[in-house]
């Protein structure tokens, strides 16, 4: 068979399974098959496939016609123009997370990088402390509660050549750590998809393969971030920050969580509700007084 024929097969197969960008993804699956960029695949369009090349071809469009993300098919995502490791025991990195990523660079009171510890708060597949400690420079402490996700992560650390910089923790957000303040920095891609979401209202390769555990943020998607805001009152150095990333519906209560008194906590000096570049809220940014 010759690639581009494959390439046609491919295409046609996930265009009747329902994929979106299935000439994208027919396309990415088969560069990796045959270890060719995206020109080299052009060039050689009348290439004859090996039977080892159209099989392993064919076993990766089968199970993309079964929604499984190309991302764990292949297991690696690009992120920040680095190649990470992923797996279903990890969120598929987004764009929303190179977003927040950006304005944690461009925003942050840049003491905040060096006057105390920089948390990766739910890390997942540890691409934000990667990135963290490759751009700053710092050390960063990255923290999930899943020993499997933190798996990915060192495998990620490891492969960026960051493990000397960022120490992986197993904890429930933050309360592993002892009540003083220690952290200037706290920046978080946390679950905060409500529930009936996660459960109905997905696409398929997210619903059906990424882990809910790092989706399921409750009823309304905020309960976890509700435990975050608490537990920062003791952890959080004055004029600390937080960078974290949230639903594009979820911007007004969380900017009256963390401006509120109530309960015995204190308000944060600075909340603000950063929108992303299609216009919708996407981090909260708090400096604590």
């Amino acid at each position: 068979m010759r690639l581009i024929d494959a390439l046609h097969n491919g295409s046609e197969l996930l265009k009747d399974a329902g994929v979106e960008e299935f000439e994208l993804d027919a396309r990415l699956l088969l560069e990796n098959v045959l270890n060719k960029s995206r020109s080299q695949l052009f060039l050689a369009r009348d290439l004859k496939l090996t039977d080892s090349q159209v099989s392993q071809y064919q076993a990766f469009i089968e199970r993309r016609q079964q929604r499984e993300p190309v991302a764990y098919i292949l297991g690696q995502q690009e992120f920040w123009s680095l190649s990470f490791s992923v797996s279903p025991h990890v969120l598929i990195p987004r764009p929303e997370t190179e977003f927040l990523l950006d304005q944690v660079l461009s925003h942050a009171n840049k003491t905040n990088f060096t006057r105390g510890k920089i948390v990766d708060l739910c890390c997942g597949s540890g691409v934000i402390a990667t990135v963290l400690a490759k751009e700053t420079g710092q050390d960063v402490v990255a923290v999930d509660i899943s020993s499997d996700a933190l798996l990915v992560s060192k495998q990620n650390i490891y492969r960026h050549n960051v493990q000397d910089q960022v120490q992986l923790v197993q904890g429930d957000l933050l309360s592993s750590f002892q009540k003083i303040n220690q952290f200037s920095l706290v920046v978080s891609n946390p679950p905060y998809v409500n529930h009936i979401d996660v459960t109905n209202n997905l696409a398929p390769e997210v619903s059906d393969y990424e882990p809910h555990l790092a989706l399921d943020g409750g009823v309304r998607g905020l309960e976890l971030i509700k435990s975050i805001r608490e537990q920062l009152e003791d952890v959080l150095l004055p004029g600390g920050e937080l960078f974290m990333e949230i639903g594009a519906d979820q911007g007004q209560e969380l900017l009256l969580m963390f401006t509120s008194t109530t309960n015995g906590l204190d308000g944060f000096l600075t909340v603000e509700i950063l929108k992303d570049y299609a216009g919708r809220d996407r981090v909260v940014h708090a400096i604590k007084a």
